[in-house]
């Protein structure tokens, strides 16, 4: 299964495995619930200072006339409040597959039960299993950098920066979110970060057909405390699939093209 319609369909056969089984829907619902509190809190702050970020932040339009001054501190204020949000949803997923790690992992393993068994696993105990979580999680936050901060300032670039600017961001967000939800079950397979991320790469409209309508999905109001049993769900059954399938340039785990100028950031050595 290929495409961007492949990953669209893992998100919603995911949703749909949950939501047809509500005890396991409730049990993915509390981790989920515990992060969105912090998170909510979290942006409410960040809007409430943006104004007061945005003046110290532009020192040199002190002198600006009033309404240039004001259209470059507004321009800054939602800037910054966007920028927050799109980290928010990436990091929302790491944060809340932290905190309710047996959470997942059982509602992961249940998945794979229900769907033909569960690989042998990698015989880490609960302590080791979340410091690998914890390492993983802070490396692919530091990739989702590479691109955030770049973008929020072409973001101040007229045109681009208010359409083709956002568009990339939502992809970035998009391919991360799915690296982050995919993880344990890829683990359970054996591929380390750098090996989940290449393979992903080689799956990208996949990947992005899954991330970037939960990326948006994740944007309405407590979507993404709703949305996230089945999002680890479709990530399970997404990670059954690309693992099952060759790649077009190789076999599932092999290394990605040379002179790739996104390695770096997408996780080529």
């Amino acid at each position: 299964m290929n495409g961007f319609a492949a990953g669209l369909r893992y998100l919603a056969q995911g949703q749909r495995w949950v939501f047809s089984r509500p005890r396991w829907l409730l049990f993915g619902l509390v981790p989920a619930l515990i992060a969105f509190v912090v998170y909510a809190g979290a942006l409410v702050a960040l809007a409430y200072f943006a104004g007061d970020i945005a003046v110290w932040a532009t020192p040199f339009a002190d002198d600006w006339d009033g309404a240039w001054q004001s259209l470059i501190r507004v321009g800054f204020a939602l800037l910054l409040v966007a920028a927050g949000v799109m980290l928010a949803v990436v990091t929302f997923t790491a944060v809340t597959l932290i905190i309710g790690d047996p959470f997942y992992q059982a509602l992961g393993e249940k998945v794979e039960e229900t769907e033909g068994g569960t690989p042998p696993g990698h015989g880490r105990g609960f302590w080791q299993d979340l410091r690998v979580s914890i390492s993983d999680s802070a490396r692919v936050l530091l990739r989702v950098l590479l691109f955030t901060v770049p973008l929020f300032v072409l973001g101040f670039v007229p045109v681009i920066g208010q359409t083709v600017i956002p568009a990339i961001g939502f992809a970035v967000s998009g391919f991360f979110l799915t690296v982050e939800l995919t993880s344990a079950a890829l683990d359970r397979r054996g591929l380390p970060l750098k090996e989940r991320i290449r393979l992903l790469r080689r799956r990208l409209p996949v990947a992005l057909g899954f991330g970037v309508p939960l990326v948006l999905l994740f944007l309405i109001p407590l979507g993404a405390v709703l949305l996230m049993p089945g999002a680890v769900a479709g990530a399970t059954l997404l990670a059954r699939g690309v693992t099952a399938e060759p790649s077009a340039g190789g076999p599932a785990t092999g290394s990605a093209g040379a002179g790739d100028p996104s390695a770096v950031a997408f996780g080529k050595s």
